[in-house]
């Protein structure tokens, strides 16, 4: 009988110990730290981090959890370099890492290399390589190239030299704008000559160096350009007639959505393949 009670008991403290290691594995995190690794410093990839602040802040206040985002920008637009940043963020442990890629091919082994490790990985502003089924957050790009091209053409009366500003021709946002705007074009023999009448960008800087240009050889409303996105320098041009227009992302949604991916994902939840943030029409009306 004492044999009995001494089984029983044993197995009321085993059960017991279960449950109580059970609670501890779900007790719920209350600490989130999310990496965001751009392209390179710049003023359009610091809207992606305000917006990615704007969201923990907004999570901290409604979960109750604390959400910090640890920026890392690269000094130049450099693979080894981004590749060199992202391996040290891994090494810290984050809850999760988003990063705008600056060669799908070039950064693939290494970005393996941390989801061997478990850390959550998710792209933004970029295509994902191919077959790693990460989740990417930003807009078509094809699409965005296109209403860019399809507005000069239209501009223009489907005639006039027209020139392709490219960007970094490894990154596949820029690569992807690139083939459309050439495509776009294709359609319209009479874009290739004589005298050049218009130009469209495949990144943010592009349309802004244009802009600057157009206007200091005093050839504003004789050189069109339709822009690229909306840092506050490209906005001016537009409300000056400089640049007729721009076919933009939602680089502050674009930070938002990142962090929003990394949260289910660290919590275990799945997320889909993409999530597109949109584009949008900023033309001189749009902006009284």
């Amino acid at each position: 009988m004492k044999r009995l009670s001494w089984l029983a008991l044993c197995l009321v403290l085993v059960f017991g110990l279960l449950f109580v290691i059970g609670v501890q594995a779900k007790k719920p995190k209350k600490d989130f730290r999310f990496v965001i690794i751009p392209k390179v410093v710049h003023p359009w990839f610091d809207l992606v981090h305000q917006g990615a602040e704007a969201q923990a802040k907004l999570l901290s206040e409604q979960t109750g959890c604390k959400f910090r985002i640890d920026y890392r920008a690269p000094s130049k637009a450099d693979v080894v370099m981004q590749n060199m940043i992202l391996e040290q963020a891994a090494a810290t442990r984050p809850d999760g890492i988003a990063i705008d890629l600056l060669d799908a091919d070039g950064n693939r082994a290494v970005l393996q290399e941390i989801i061997n490790q478990g850390i959550p990985v998710v792209i933004f502003d970029s295509e994902p390589p191919e077959g790693m089924g990460l989740t990417s957050i930003g807009n078509d790009f094809a699409e965005q190239a296109a209403i860019a091209s399809e507005r000069l053409v239209e501009l223009l009366g489907g005639k006039g030299k027209v020139a392709i500003m490219q960007g970094v021709p490894t990154a596949p946002n820029h690569r992807i704008r690139y083939e459309a705007h050439k495509a776009v074009f294709a359609k319209y023999p009479g874009t290739a000559h004589p005298d050049l009448k218009g130009f469209v960008s495949c990144d943010a800087a592009g349309p802004i160096g244009i802009g600057l240009a157009i206007k200091e050889a005093g050839k504003t409303g004789k050189v069109l350009s339709v822009g690229l996105d909306n840092l506050n320098q490209l906005l001016a041009l537009i409300k000056e007639g400089v640049v007729e227009s721009s076919s933009s992302t939602k680089p502050e949604m674009q930070g938002a959505w990142s962090v929003m991916a990394l949260w289910m994902q660290a919590l275990g939840q799945p997320t889909p393949k993409k999530i597109d943030t949109g584009i949008l029409i900023i033309t001189k009306d749009s902006l009284k």
